[in-house]
């Protein structure tokens, strides 16, 4: 039996026909991710990745290269080896579905399942889309066109072996009603769901026409039909169908968590779960199902030109900043948007702003004036106290978010408690304190930030673990991978000494490209100039957010501007300067919601990047009044 303290996580393995792009680098981030925080809150983890090299796709590729199928998916590994290198993913085996335990594995499971009477032999025609290696149902096929690609397809008739997948519409449905936290997220679920209420056919498993593939067991005429084959990866994995192994298999499946992209949830939901049931096998616990990383509002895709390199994003950008871009920007319930733009602009003012700076200017002004050595505090000033239940308070939500997997909420929830730790830094103002001889009151103001520092570094670890080690050792406070992280932050104890140590900056603000203006030519002199007028386009190019001012401070040297911390929901956490310092005082805002334009050029005012701009309107006596949305519309909801 599976020890309660083992957790196991998966990718999709992924198909070897090219090297991998940003959407494939997504999937195994989210897995290392998952794989390292369940690290640091004291499991044993092994996480599985790697790659699918059967089929007639990877045949029929293999022979346009003119070479082999075994030696056509050679070349792709060292890629991708070195792609999860270049970004840290710790994974704890590489498997690959022409090792020969896998085959022996997935023969083993196929014998399991005619041993308990679930296939049977019989001819197959219909249709079949060849990139997707899928057979079409007759109504999803009225207009030969495949409901996951779109492609064409062509008819196939064969001899085949057919799995009894009908037997199982109701233990499945069954099952679905008894773990409604199966598939995240439920718009996932409710599809699946709704497939398997229309009816399940029995599913074709083998083929004759397809040489490049795993023997189907007893009859060497037929290869095993690769989507079966490649699903039960997750089992021989961690050892099933080796007699030697037998004793991890029972340690580490079912599958904690199953990372997957949309477009291949029946396979893991409906096909995966029967073939388990049928073998008498425990199913897998949860599917993360994740949506698409589009660019330019368009899934990535080969033949469009535009698929992004991972490579070149960490030779230009670094990979922990992507790993952070990734996992903050990218709704992992639902399809997301990269751009350069919103990479740069999160390298900025999120690493290199908010926390780099954070780190930096403490570190700084502590050694400035021979502060090296952090003593502990027993007694807190009531700042002090306010800053620590709030990091109580960030990592019991941060852990709910992590355990759920929502990473963009645990991020942005995170950088919430940052923005606090920079307001309690400037409103204590410790270079002046310092100045005015009041060593002690210095100290706790260092030691305060230095805690804060610890907590954010821990949380953080998951994401951008090397950085993260090095904040640390800047603490003083190095990061010890065998020991129970989170266990020991959650008693939240504040009395750690800290030696502080100088490093290169964190995170460099990136060096962003000019966009050259393009020349506009008209077509007649008699064209109506229309500089002072806006089309409905230029409308729709404008965000209007909404958003929750969390934090507000008077800027120094300015009369007119406050420095405004705003929760915008999924588009993050922006720092926004506004100049109606005349009609508001700080505190009067916090708490307030407003209305923003999220998608301006961020712009500096009095030495500070302000992110977006607010919304106000002038009132009848001439003040400046916030513009405000209704308290059931969320932050983050663009106006519309």
């Amino acid at each position: 039996m599976k020890d309660r303290n083992n957790f196991y996580v998966t990718t999709p393995i992924y198909y070897v026909t090219a090297k991998p792009h940003l959407g494939s680098l997504y999937s195994t981030l989210l897995a290392d991710t998952i794989a390292r925080w369940n690290t640091i809150k004291g499991k044993s983890v092994f996480f599985l990745t790697g790659t699918d090299e059967h089929g007639q796709k990877i045949a029929q590729t293999a022979a346009a290269a003119g070479k082999e199928p075994k030696n056509f998916v050679d070349e792709f590994i060292p890629e991708y080896k070195k792609t999860w290198d270049l970004y840290d993913i710790q994974y704890s085996q590489f498997m690959r579905t022409t090792e020969l335990y896998h085959v022996h594995g997935a023969q083993h499971l196929v014998m399991q399942l005619m041993n308990n009477g679930y296939i049977y032999k019989s001819e197959y025609k219909g249709w079949y889309c060849t990139p997707c290696e899928t057979f079409v149902a007759e109504i999803e096929a009225k207009d030969v066109l495949c409901s996951s690609c779109g492609r064409t397809t062509h008819v196939v008739s064969e001899e085949t072996y057919f799995f009894k997948l009908s037997a199982f519409q109701q233990r499945l449905l069954d099952f679905y009603t008894m773990h409604p936290d199966f598939i995240t997220p439920k718009e996932r679920f409710n599809e699946v769901i709704s497939f398997v209420e229309s009816g399940l056919k029995d599913l074709s498993i083998s083929r004759t026409t397809v040489s490049w593939g795993v023997p189907f067991p007893g009859d060497p005429k037929h290869t095993i039909y690769v989507w079966v084959e490649a699903l039960s990866n997750y089992i021989t994995g961690v050892g099933y169908g080796q007699l030697h192994k037998e004793h991890d298999f029972a340690a580490w499946w079912p599958a904690d968590v199953h990372v997957l992209g949309k477009d291949i949830v029946r396979f893991h939901a409906v096909y995966w779960p029967a073939m388990l049931m049928a073998a008498e096998l425990p199913l897998p616990k949860k599917l993360l199902v994740h949506g698409w990383i589009k660019v330019d509002k368009q899934k990535m895709s080969k033949s469009l030109g535009n698929v992004v390199d991972p490579v070149v994003l960490q030779e230009k950008y670094g990979a922990e900043q992507i790993r952070y871009y990734l996992l903050r920007q990218i709704p992992v319930n639902q399809d997301g948007d990269f751009s350069i733009a919103d990479v740069e602009t999160r390298i900025e003012s999120d690493l290199a702003n908010d926390l780099g700076n954070l780190l930096n200017r403490m570190v700084l002004l502590a050694h400035k004036y021979d502060v090296l050595d952090v003593p502990s505090f027993d007694c807190w000033s009531d700042a002090a106290l306010e800053l620590r239940d709030e990091s109580i308070n960030v990592i019991e939500d941060y852990s709910i978010y992590m355990d759920e997997q929502m990473f963009h909420h645990a991020l942005a929830r995170l950088w919430k408690f940052i923005h606090a730790v920079n307001t309690y830094f400037h409103a204590q103002e410790p270079w002046k304190v310092i100045k005015n001889d009041d060593r002690t009151k210095f100290l706790e103001i260092i030691s305060v930030t230095c805690h804060s520092l610890r907590t954010i570094a821990y949380l953080l670890w998951p994401v951008i673990p090397q950085k993260m080690e090095q904040l640390l050792m800047s603490l003083g406070v190095p990061y010890k991978h065998n020991e129970h992280t989170f266990e020991h932050l959650e008693l939240s104890v504040w009395n750690e000494k800290f030696l502080l140590h100088k490093i290169a900056p964190l995170f460099e603000k990136p060096i962003k490209e000019e966009v050259k203006e393009q020349s506009m030519h008209t077509e007649s002199t008699a064209e109506i100039k229309q500089e002072n007028y806006i089309t409905i386009d230029d409308v729709i190019k404008v965000e209007l957010i909404v958003g929750t001012i969390s934090a507000c401070q008077a800027v120094e040297d300015s009369d007119k501007l406050l420095q405004m911390t705003v929760d915008m929901g999924d588009k993050g956490t922006r720092t926004v300067l506004a100049g109606i310092r005349k009609w508001y005082q700080p505190d009067e805002l916090v708490g307030k919601r407003g209305l923003y334009i999220a998608n301006l050029k961020p712009r500096k005012m009095a030495g500070i990047e302000s992110q977006g701009m607010m919304l106000v309107a002038e009132d009848k006596d001439g003040k400046l009044q916030l513009m405000s949305a209704p308290e059931s519309v969320v932050n983050g909801t663009r106006l519309r």
